[in-house]
């Protein structure tokens, strides 16, 4: 194991203004500028990073220089002659080099032609952050705990070294055993176990990879790729195949922590079997927090210190499942450049739109389970809770929380409860959400929410607390099971009477059984449920942070508004995906539906609708689904991608889907991975209303609570336009169900500022 000096990685990446009413933020690197004629002048181009967003004191450029006129002209950074850093690159007219020793703040570079260049002088200022960051995202966020012994040992690396987490960079070197996993690989004294691999490029190598690990903006980077030729300091090359995927790992927590990082992720065996480099950080895992700016800024750095210290691939493909496939939707839109093609897996097309119908769901359980308890059979079949949270359910699949309901309880789930449950209230509530290791006067001092994560983004809301996105003033939940008959205008005006919705932070509590354990010893079994137990004592749906009815409906239960400036704020910032993507994009899934996994289905076509809704165009994005959870379909989305990418690089001008190999094309796959069908029809029916596809008829799509009370497939209404109970009478918003007085009243009471005209 060697110790180097802390730097930084490169890549060619630029900011491009997003516009969705009044947004975004954006900004122009120089390789987006415009070139001048090569005959007139030099062109600076920064490879590693937009050139107001270098990071570690180092930065890789390419010189055009105007045909002719190599060796005639000088290169100057911060007035310091730096020529001999450049590199003619092979059969054309630019040099490239990297540029080290970058002061915090402005550096210029100049390129100075000599009496007898042709071409004007040109000059690039570079602006420069330290390793530890920020560089746009704001203040860092505090508390902050450090990666503990264990998850620094996941990595190889040593204690930290100050506050902000830093450790010493290392480079280490594992080789795949014959038998399969890592051993430690030292040259001077070679195992005779060593596996091979034949790379893309058909090239068979010893299975060697030279992993360099560090801190770059607080959290741990990881940096592999195959090494048989060398295992010096410097970077051995010679299998590489040139490109670069970037790992985006899922997850969800709240920040507050550097993370721990994975050995999986890290060292992508797939990747760099074939050849690839592998770059991942803990600031990337939405495992360790979810602001996706702060996210977005660590995976600039990660790729900058990449491409600075190694090479600048021919293309960077980004990788990674739920939290990592929502990464790459919103990074490949906010910093085009940063990834050139992206395999989101078990994707949804952002973070905060899903709070949206997840926020609904404990609001819907609560209100059936006790329309059960106090004896409407209805909801005993789990099947019918589809009907008002839009997300499947099943009499079959197992309840996680089936030991703390009351006896009797219905056996079955929905996807509300397997996938969901404990996320409401880690988004919402102040009180829940902890890191293990921080002080208990820090953990008392912190909000423990999404929006309070984010504050840097949404700031504070007039009580004191992050402004919040989430609102259901007007939603009338169940308006579809309504018009299709299934529950009756009395359940429907009981529903949406006692619904509710989440109290204002500072009115919240700490949660109770099952989410606090200590609060869970005893028997359920042996006690009244009511109200000693449900929802006093063991309160699943989180009940005490509701807001709710005090007189069973007679007075509606009130709704929550969204904090003034938030919603747009969220669209500003690029924390929503409005569709702003131009990359190949294979959006590849498991049909998990049947087992209530939260990776529901029809994101993928939220997703498609959101491009289609952006420029009307959605033809970069190609939706597989493989049947179960077994087969992996990503190593056939590779090769797919890559094929894509060569016909890209060979004819650049023409449109990505004009790029389109044959396999980029909508399918669907049998649980061992065989082919059913492909074709632009594959999906018939979900969003062009046509017939079903093949793949339609195969794998059925759901959707949420708010699409079922209305809403688009596309989940990105935050807050919805209102109409008069009387218009939405008049629109034919109820079907058949035509109002008499005392219910055009009731409705009046439930929603006194009118109701949601999606």
């Amino acid at each position: 194991m060697s110790v180097l000096p802390k730097g930084r990685s490169s890549f060619r990446i630029m900011l491009v203004l997003i516009v969705v009413g009044a947004m975004v933020l954006a900004v122009l690197p120089a390789s987006a500028a415009p070139k001048a004629d090569r005959n007139r002048s030099y062109a600076i181009e920064v490879l590693s990073s937009p050139a107001h967003l270098v990071s570690g004191g180092d930065a890789r450029l390419a010189v055009d220089v105007p045909p002719g006129n190599l060796g005639r002209a000088r290169i100057r950074l911060n007035g310091e002659d730096v020529t001999d850093d450049f590199r003619v690159v092979t059969g054309t007219s630019t040099l490239e080099g990297v540029v080290d020793g970058l002061v915090v703040g402005d550096n210029l570079v100049q390129v100075l032609p000599n009496a007898q260049a042709r071409g004007s002088a040109s000059s690039l200022t570079l602006t420069n952050y330290p390793i530890s960051g920020p560089m746009f995202s704001g203040p860092q966020q505090e508390p902050f705990l450090c990666a503990d012994d264990g998850d620094r040992a996941n990595a190889e690396l040593g204690p930290a070294l100050d506050e902000d987490c830093a450790t010493e960079t290392v480079v280490s070197f594992k080789y795949m055993k014959t038998g399969g996993g890592w051993g430690d690989y030292d040259p001077t004294s070679p195992p005779s176990d060593v596996a091979t691999t034949t790379t893309m490029d058909g090239e068979t190598v010893d299975y060697i990879v030279r992993w360099e690990r560090g801190t770059i903006n607080r959290f741990i980077y990881s940096i592999a790729v195959l090494s048989p030729n060398g295992q010096d300091v410097e970077p051995d090359l010679s299998a590489w195949n040139g490109k670069l995927i970037y790992y985006f790992q899922g997850g969800v927590a709240i920040g507050h922590y550097q993370g721990d990082p994975s050995g999986s992720r890290m060292l992508y065996d797939y990747g760099l079997g074939k050849g690839y480099a592998v770059v991942y950080s803990t600031g990337t895992k939405t495992g360790t927090h979810y602001n996706l700016e702060l996210g977005g800024e660590t995976a600039i750095m990660v790729k900058d210190r990449f491409v600075s210290a190694y090479a600048n691939p021919v293309y960077t493909v980004g990788v990674g499942g739920s939290g990592g496939g929502i990464q790459q939707y919103v990074y490949a839109q906010n910093h085009p450049g940063l990834i050139d093609a992206a395999i989101p897996q078990y994707s949804y097309p952002d973070m905060v739109t899903q709070t949206i119908h997840v926020g609904d769901c404990e609001l819907l359980e609560r209100w059936m389970d006790f329309e059960l308890f106090f004896g409407d059979p209805t909801w005993a079949d789990w099947e019918h809770r589809s009907w008002l949270e839009g997300l499947n359910a099943s009499n079959t699949v197992s309840n996680p929380f089936g030991a703390v309901m009351p006896p009797g309880f219905p056996a079955g789930s929905s996807e509300c409860i397997n996938g969901w449950r404990g996320l409401s209230p880690l988004t919402l509530n102040p009180h829940f959400g902890t890191v293990p290791g921080i002080s208990p006067a820090d953990q008392a001092a912190t909000d423990w929410t999404h929006f309070d994560d984010l504050i840097n983004i949404y700031g504070y809301a007039a009580d004191g607390y992050a402004a919040s996105t989430w609102d259901n003033v007007g939603v009338q939940y169940g308006l579809q099971a309504l018009v299709d008959g299934n529950i009756t205008p009395g359940q429907f005006l009981d529903l949406n009477a006692n619904a509710g919705s989440w109290k204002n932070e500072p009115e919240m509590v700490q949660e109770g059984c099952p989410f606090i354990g200590a609060l869970c010893a005893f028997d359920p079994t042996g006690l009244d449920p009511f109200p000693d137990i449900w929802p006093n004592r063991i309160d699943v749906w989180s009940a005490r942070n509701m807001a709710l009815s005090s007189d069973g409906g007679v007075t509606p239960a009130p709704r929550k508004e969204a904090d003034p400036g938030a919603i747009a704020t969220a669209f500003a910032s690029g924390m929503v995906n409005v569709g702003a993507i131009e990359i190949p994009m294979i959006d590849w899934r498991n049909y998990l539906e049947r087992e209530l996994n939260m990776h529901n289905s029809h994101q993928s076509f939220a997703s498609r609708q959101r491009l289609l809704n952006y420029d009307g165009d959605a033809s970069n994005q190609v939706i597989w689904f493989t049947d179960d959870g077994v087969f992996d379909q990503t190593p056939m989305a590779f090769e797919v991608i890559d094929e894509w990418m060569a016909n890209i690089a060979a004819d650049p001008k023409r449109r990505v889907a004009a790029n389109k190999p044959a396999g980029a094309v909508d399918s669907c796959f049998d649980s061992s991975g065989n082919l059913i069908y492909a074709g632009d029809d594959a999906w018939s029916g979900i969003l062009d209303g046509g017939a079903p596809g093949t793949c339609t008829e195969q794998f059925p799509i759901f959707s949420t609570s708010r699409i079922v009370a209305g809403a688009p497939i596309t989940g990105d209404v935050f807050k919805c336009e209102l109409q008069s109970v009387d218009s939405a009478i008049a629109s034919g918003m109820y079907g058949s169900w035509a109002p008499d007085a005392a219910e055009v009243a009731r409705l009046n009471a439930i929603f006194p500022t009118g109701v949601c005209d999606y």
